[in-house]
């Protein structure tokens, strides 16, 4: 290209803004210009983005959003001592007739593991003892491993509470961190419903409920 057409198109750039110029003695410098051409950029493609950028931005609002949970509470009078409750709750013999087939063991020590295992071996579910005392309380993490899609959904927390009253034995069982529409949250409603409730039936009756299916 000439001298002549470059002169020509500088022309055209400067007469538009993109570039300005500024003389030194005899020379006549050019700097590009940025401004217009940033407001042409978002001009000619801020209708295409901005679906893009909007989407990104909403995932971003959901994904960093506090996670719904709730808590499920079910409550039960058992005509036994506590003592005997207690041991229902953390004896792998007992539990093996109420709670789905499965024996639990572990030292019941804070920090100590845990598990629910069937008599083939395989676990059911684990999880961590948080605080234990006997028998008034037992929480723990619990994480069940019966269902690839529930155990992807991780742990929730459970609490045993045992009351006396007077005769009975109150036994409230407290599942916190379900969440709202979860696998977890749907089989827990009822799970724990059945579990306690073949509890009671053992503790009271001494006879063992028949085994469900797990959930």
């Amino acid at each position: 290209m000439t001298r002549f057409g470059v002169m020509r198109h500088l022309d055209v750039l400067e007469a538009a803004e993109l570039v300005t110029t500024r003389r030194i003695g005899r020379e006549k410098r050019h700097y590009l210009n940025p401004v217009p051409i940033r407001l042409m950029h978002d001009r000619w493609t801020s209708k295409f983005a901005e679906p893009v950028v909007g989407a990104m931005s909403a995932m971003k609002r959901h994904l960093e959003a506090p996670m719904s949970t709730f808590q499920h509470v079910y409550s039960i009078y058992i005509q036994a001592s506590p003592e005997r409750v207690w041991q229902a709750i953390t004896d792998g013999s007992d539990t093996a007739r109420y709670y789905y087939g499965t024996s639990v063991a572990s030292t019941w020590e804070p920090g100590a593991p845990l598990a629910y295992t069937y008599p083939d071996g395989s676990i059911a579910a684990d999880g961590v003892v948080l605080e234990c005392s006997a028998p008034e309380l037992l929480r723990m993490s619990f994480h069940a491993r019966w269902d690839p899609d529930i155990e992807a959904e991780g742990p929730v927390e459970m609490a045993w509470v045992l009351e006396a009253a007077g005769g009975p034995t109150k036994l409230t069982v407290t599942t916190s961190g379900l969440r709202e529409g979860s696998r977890t949250a749907a089989e827990f409603s009822g799970g724990i419903v059945y579990i306690v409730s073949g509890l009671k039936t053992l503790v009271e009756s001494g006879s063992p409920v028949a085994a469900g299916a797990t959930g």
